[in-house]
């Protein structure tokens, strides 16, 4: 597969057939999946990138379970750039290197700009630098990037990323390949309607695929990195986790905040009441409701990996790729803890025998 690792731990447990039985059996597989994970090596470098601020339905955020009255919450959307080590060579890949021009034709949101009129929406949503600048700061080039991969689809438009067959876009990142789950991928072509208002219909129209490389289940890309299949969110949904000198951290959509997967302990009015009245271990991001207990099932997985957040370890270490940011959109509702970004070593620049000093050399959350 391209040099990817086949890891098969959970691939008996996510064929079981009834949701409480696989439940406890993908919790089971992945604490075994963990084990073996924190034994081996970390990754060389974490940085988060961030892209852009949007407004985001409260009551898909935190499925309607937060007591407040603003109908929209603001997310800062992230992506992240890692670096390792495979078979001795220096790889490096971005985690959501969304197109954000592209995005806004996503029914979704093109719909919720003609209804709140494009200067508001414009003053809402804040774009970042580009990615591409971004890189530079980081003595990085696009030319460096060795893998892209989304923790879904949603919002994406790869015709910019990949290039296009009939040579009018470029891709983005000349070198990288993709990570696609082969399921997802397919789903696009007919979608489901309750998937539609969140895809960009011709986001993958005449694409260049000789440089996408598709998965069935669950890789280890390099040292200290690896992406499990988080059905739910989406058919073939997707979380990388890397290990890092603070522990091993998560990033996926499935929650919006750390309070998503620790809603016993959060202090957003209504999330730990619900927690306690449904008996539940997360709160899902539920814009898309059709396979919410695989959903569920998928970020119980995601806290039976990744490993406690040092100063409040009530919480995991799993990184919303979309989080919940304090806006005056929302007042008064924040996320207990505020992850922000993932730190961790120091960037390799390709020729350049020091790693680069950008950023600090620790992990932080």
């Amino acid at each position: 597969m391209d040099g990817l690792v086949r890891i098969p731990d959970l691939d008996d447990a996510w064929a079981v057939s009834a949701p409480g039985k696989r439940l406890r059996a993908v919790k089971r597989a992945g604490e075994r999946v963990r084990e073996r994970f924190t034994r081996g090596p970390r990754v060389l470098a974490v940085r988060t990138l961030p892209l852009t601020t949007l407004a985001y339905p409260t009551k898909y955020a935190f499925w309607s379970a937060a007591f407040h009255p603003a109908p929209f919450v603001m997310l800062t959307h992230r992506c992240l750039l890692v670096q390792f080590l495979d078979r001795g060579e220096v790889r490096t890949l971005l985690w959501n290197p969304s197109d954000v021009a592209a995005a806004e034709a996503t029914p979704y949101f093109a719909r919720l700009v003609a209804e709140l009129g494009e200067g508001l929406a414009r003053r809402i949503a804040r774009r970042a630098a580009p990615l591409e600048t971004q890189l530079s700061e980081l003595g990085l080039s696009p030319g460096d990037v060795d893998w892209v991969a989304f923790d879904h689809f949603h919002t994406q438009d790869l015709r910019g990323l990949l290039g296009t067959t009939d040579g009018a876009r470029a891709p983005r990142f000349p070198n990288a390949r993709l990570l696609a789950p082969r399921v997802e991928w397919e789903d696009w072509d007919d979608l489901h309607p309750l998937q539609k208002a969140w895809f960009v219909a011709d986001g993958k129209a005449g694409v260049r695929t000789e440089k996408i490389v598709f998965t069935d289940g669950d890789v280890l890309l390099g040292d200290g990195v690896m992406v499990l299949r988080t059905p739910g969110h989406t058919s073939g949904n997707q979380t990388v986790f890397v290990s890092t000198e603070s522990g091993v951290w998560g990033s996926s959509e499935n929650g919006t905040a750390a309070d998503s997967w620790s809603p016993l302990e959060s202090r957003i009015k209504g999330l730990a009441r619900l927690a306690k009245l449904q008996d539940l271990d997360v709160v899902l991001n539920a814009n898309t409701p059709e396979l919410a207990a695989s959903q569920y099932t998928s970020m119980v997985l995601e806290r039976a990996v990744v490993d406690r957040v040092a100063h409040a370890p009530a919480f995991v270490q799993m990184f919303p790729s979309s989080e919940v940011t304090p806006s005056l959109l929302a007042p008064g509702l924040r996320p207990t803890v505020l992850h922000g970004a993932i730190t961790h070593g120091n960037v390799v620049v390709p020729g350049k025998r020091r790693p680069s000093s950008a950023g600090t050399a620790s992990a932080s959350a």
